[in-house]
């Protein structure tokens, strides 16, 4: 998707639609051009009457500066901020221009207190422009080669608009490769696949790079990935990349993700229906891939480890069995109650190698439970932790990106629920009742000693069965601007 910036009125900018986006609190226009300006004022009157239920939309007679007029309403959409509207209606102005074919889009972002928002509504164009299409016959061009967008923006602000232009388009290209890797076929994305990228990120943008196969992992001790890959014929990999700064960091903070590359709950088969959905059980491990990518070019003054935990989950005579024992590597002996509850275990490997990569801080990213989504439903991820700020932390650099998360308990009662006669623990609760909490509670018994931990359970909003916010059906690439801004901004104090 072309973006652009221009810093002259509207009057100089001619388009086949300018899109304006009208909020009660905050003026974000300024229209020098009168037949636009009489339509943007019809529009505000008739969406403030709630006369108009959606957007206003006009054409405009010939030799005017726009062949077409677009005007949203930002209370229309409650539930969420405003920039999370600005970045939703420049994905629906966009999506208008392509059914009408109207390839030179501009949005009028040109008052100063609507100069923080330019970053936003460049992210809403290139997230809600995302089309998947590469195994389709007939294929939509407009966005890729027609359309451009051209965000109208104040003038005295032209420095902090490129830099936010270059920021936001910069980490949602990195949430458009994560959707990407997540919308591909479990047959094209394996566990090798996933580490071959991660590699070729690596050079990309200067990170370091290291990939155990299982003979090494079998060296090192790590055994969760193996246990869960061992009936696929695709072997399982542990990736790690690092940033590290220029300068000594007194802080390392690993992100641990969870690379599931498809999941058919191995011998504890999964139902057939909808199964195809569980090629996208590698999210955690996208967005821990994507966001590296996306740090590897911001190079925050912080060490960070992405750790991408790599296996297929599948059935065959090698295949795991329920009441399995297997010894982790931090000792712990672990008997496997159910393998569709195989998250968890490759996650320990990773977590182990957080602590040998010395983390002061560790954050698992992972589609762990269905029970999180009957908890929180389909648009919120669940965090829990050890460290208070670090989950405070979570909570705002979500919040600063459309991304919520709630924290749940960790209630150490259910920690009972985990117990079992033949070994240390068992991989699933007994009973079945908060399954979310108990498997936070599993992962807390394989965090290195001494760091902070935090848990994300991102198996709700992973995935969007129909158009949601400023994203198209499918993969939305969940927890990537999360985790970018969480390191971003590490060192910011907490209000």
């Amino acid at each position: 998707m072309n973006v652009k910036l221009s810093f002259t009125p509207v009057s100089k900018n001619p388009v086949d639609l300018l899109a304006v986006v009208l909020d009660e609190g905050t003026t974000l226009h300024e229209i020098d051009d009168a037949a636009i300006a009489g339509h943007v004022e019809r529009a505000a009157a008739a969406l403030r009457d709630k006369t108009l239920k959606r957007e206003y939309f006009a054409t405009l007679p010939d030799g005017a500066k726009a062949k077409a007029v677009v005007v949203y309403w930002s209370p229309q959409l409650k539930s969420w901020n405003l920039w999370e509207n600005v970045k939703t209606f420049t994905a629906r102005a966009l999506r208008l221009a392509r059914d009408y074919r109207l390839p030179r889009v501009g949005l009028a972002l040109n008052t100063k207190d609507a100069a923080p928002l330019v970053g936003k509504a460049v992210e809403g164009a290139i997230l809600g422009t995302y089309v998947f299409d590469k195994y389709k016959q007939e294929k939509d061009d407009f966005f890729a080669k027609e359309a451009s967008l051209t965000i109208l923006a104040h003038p005295d602000h032209q420095a902090d608009a490129e830099a936010r232009k270059a920021r936001y388009a910069w980490v949602a290209e990195n949430v458009n490769r994560a959707r990407t890797l997540i919308n591909e076929p479990g047959n094209v994305v394996t566990p090798e696949s996933i580490a071959d990228e991660a590699g070729e990120i690596a050079r990309e943008v200067e990170l370091e790079v290291e990939v155990l196969d299982p003979a090494a992992l079998r060296a090192k001790g790590y055994s969760g990935i193996l246990r869960v890959g061992a009936g696929s014929a695709h072997p399982g990999r542990l990736v790690i990349l690092r940033h590290v700064p220029k300068k000594a960091s007194k802080d390392t903070i690993a992100l641990v993700g969870k690379g599931i590359t498809f999941d058919s709950g191995g011998i504890s088969l999964k139902p057939g229906d909808k199964m195809w959905e569980m090629k996208g059980d590698m999210a955690g491990a996208s967005a821990v891939l994507y966001a590296m990518r996306a740090l590897g070019r911001i190079r925050p003054d912080l060490k960070v480890v992405g750790i991408l935990c790599c296996a297929e989950n599948l059935p065959d005579a090698n295949a795991q069995r329920p009441g399995d024992i297997f010894t982790a590597k931090n000792g712990k002996s672990v008997m496997v109650d159910n393998t569709d509850a195989e998250g968890r275990l490759v996650l320990l490997d990773g977590l182990a190698r957080a602590g040998e990569e010395g983390a002061t801080h560790v954050v698992d990213i992972a589609t762990l439970t269905g029970a999180v989504v009957r908890a929180l439903g389909p648009s919120v991820a669940g965090v829990m932790g050890t460290d208070r700020d670090l989950v405070r932390r979570i909570v705002r650099s979500g919040e600063n990106h459309g991304e919520p998360f709630w924290e749940l308990p960790l209630v150490e009662e259910y920690k009972e629920s985990l117990k079992t006669p033949y070994a240390d623990l068992n991989n699933i609760a007994a009973g079945g009742l908060a399954g979310a909490i108990t498997a936070g509670l599993f992962l807390r018994e394989f965090v290195p000693n001494g760091a902070a931990w935090a848990h994300l359970d991102i198996a709700g909003p992973m995935f969007k069965d129909k158009e949601w916010k400023y994203f198209d059906a499918g993969a939305i690439g969940f927890g990537v601007k999360t985790l970018v801004d969480l390191c971003e901004r590490f060192r910011d104090p907490l209000a």
